[in-house]
């Protein structure tokens, strides 16, 4: 990097949310889940005194959306589905990506999930002292996650 060329990280809060290929871009927040890979420790008895480690099997944490109460119902509906039909149901699980958008409004990370859908449905509760937003709350399972930019 040349002298007085900046390398700043990119900020958090200009992001979009594409599910199927839908833009659904009015979430107030995004998780990005984590990927863990077991480890199984093993050691055979002709070896020498420590311990072997080995790769087991890779989980993936969930997904928590949260977004304004709207009149949209595709993210409800698409959780009422399972709750009807499973998670085998035909059109059940959706592909998703979320997408980190740059000041200039350029795509600049992304991360693919395989196989999602809702697990848990929540929306904030109703207070005539309040002033906030209704929140609903979604948290979608997978079986994979990928950066790919």
């Amino acid at each position: 990097m040349a002298t007085g060329e900046r390398d700043d990280p990119y900020r958090n809060f200009r992001f979009k949310v594409e599910i199927d290929g839908i833009t659904i871009a009015s979430f107030a927040e995004a998780t990005i889940p984590d990927s863990t890979t077991d480890v199984t420790d093993y050691r055979e008895g002709t070896d020498l005194p420590f311990q072997k480690k080995l790769s087991g099997l890779t989980k993936y944490g969930n997904i928590t959306l949260k977004k304004g109460l709207t009149d949209s119902m595709e993210l409800y509906n698409w959780k009422k589905l399972i709750e009807d039909s499973g998670a085998n149901a035909k059109e059940a699980r959706k592909s998703f990506s979320l997408i980190l958008i740059d000041e200039e409004g350029n795509d600049k990370a992304q991360w693919d999930i395989n196989e999602a859908w809702p697990t848990k449905y929540d929306s904030s509760d109703f207070s005539a002292k309040a002033n906030d937003v209704v929140i609903e709350t979604f948290e979608i399972v997978h079986e994979g996650v990928k950066r790919i930019k």
